[in-house]
């Protein structure tokens, strides 16, 4: 009778440890990496070289990653179910030739999902160095995901609600008419967003849109709003690759200010937000870092809330600040974000 105890015990604990690496190393979170164009050297901060790309490729074909479709990763998120750890999606923006002659079919040799974001005009033109709708629905046909980039690519925060609301109009309407569908995932260009574009974009059917900003994807992520580390021939290498893709989430709320998109009168902005689900004792590691400025000061407040303090006022355009603490893994927690400076009045 003993002997048959210590043998069940054992073949149940035999059990828990086949078990256990999936409970203990499933993940609740992912990164999402984007590309633009491939071989294009004319085009160097929007370009990746093709060697860079194809290490990017044989890197993640190994097996410490899982390289999902982003749809699959949004709905696993959302419904809070687990992810392999190091989940990676692929993103491309805006139908260069270059992807459909360079970009797919090294990605469809890997059995890689992507998604495509698509600006309209330029395959409605034929426009020299776009792919043409012909080329997209072969994609489609073939699993590749499409999602929106509007029509004419404009700076969405800088024009009017009608403008937006047209535009987007028009890019579903091409969508439905070339390819049978709308698609329900938004990639803003040129990353800008602002909470009215986020408003705008979900009435006109989208469901989750994405920036321009690095970070992590996560159950408390802002679904309108999604972070992208963006990869280009100055930051392509592996060393990236590796940072990006080992990033796990650095989770805040009461954001300040709450719209990235600001007026000259909120400049340098009053940058703020609450650190949640850290030890209190680690924030001391909390570093944060601007574009044109380097490492910036913060200021400690209570328990978990932090400012950051600008060392002067942002330039017109975008500017990104990315935060990070670095686990004793040697990976590092993440939240970024791209404001936007406002040039002139909003345009009509």
């Amino acid at each position: 009778m003993i002997y048959l105890m210590h043998k069940t015990l054992f073949s149940f604990a035999a059990f828990l440890v086949i078990l256990l690496p999936v409970a203990v190393f499933a993940a609740n979170s992912a990164v999402v990496f984007m590309y633009h164009r491939f071989g294009e050297g004319k085009h160097p901060s929007t370009n990746i070289k093709i060697k860079q790309f194809e290490n990017h490729l044989n890197e993640l074909k190994k097996k410490q990653y899982s390289v999902k479709s982003i749809p699959e990763i949004l709905d696993k998120i959302v419904s809070n179910k687990p992810l392999p750890p190091k989940t990676i999606g692929i993103s491309i923006d805006d139908a260069f030739l270059s992807v459909y002659v360079e970009a797919w079919p090294r990605l469809r040799k890997l059995n890689f999902p992507f998604t495509l974001f698509v600006a309209t005009n330029p395959l409605d033109r034929q426009s020299s160095g776009y792919m043409s709708w012909y080329q997209l629905r072969e994609m489609v046909k073939a699993g590749v995901t499409v999602g929106s980039q509007t029509a004419s690519h404009l700076h969405m925060p800088a024009w009017r609600e009608k403008r937006n609301q047209a535009d987007l109009q028009k890019s579903n309407n091409r969508f439905m008419t070339e390819l049978g569908f709308i698609p329900k995932i938004i990639a803003y260009p040129y990353g800008e967003y602002s909470l009215k574009v986020g408003k705008i974009s979900k009435a006109a059917g989208f469901e989750f849109g994405f920036g321009q900003h690095s970070g992590v994807l996560h159950k408390s992520s802002n679904f309108m709003y999604l972070p992208r580390f963006a990869f280009n021939e100055k930051y392509g290498g592996l060393g990236r690759l590796h940072l990006a893709s080992g990033a796990l989430p650095l989770e805040v709320s009461d954001v300040t200010p709450s719209d990235p998109y600001l007026r000259q009168t909120q400049n340098p902005p009053l940058f703020g937000f609450t650190v949640r689900k850290i030890p209190k004792k680690h924030l001391s590691n909390l570093r944060c870092y601007a574009s044109g400025q380097g490492k910036v000061y913060l200021e400690r407040l209570g328990e978990r809330r932090i400012e950051v303090r600008m060392k002067h006022a942002l330039p017109p355009g975008r500017t990104r600040v990315n935060c990070t603490i670095q686990e004793k893994r040697g990976r590092w927690k993440w939240f970024g974000i791209q404001f936007l400076m406002q040039k002139k009045q909003t345009k009509r």
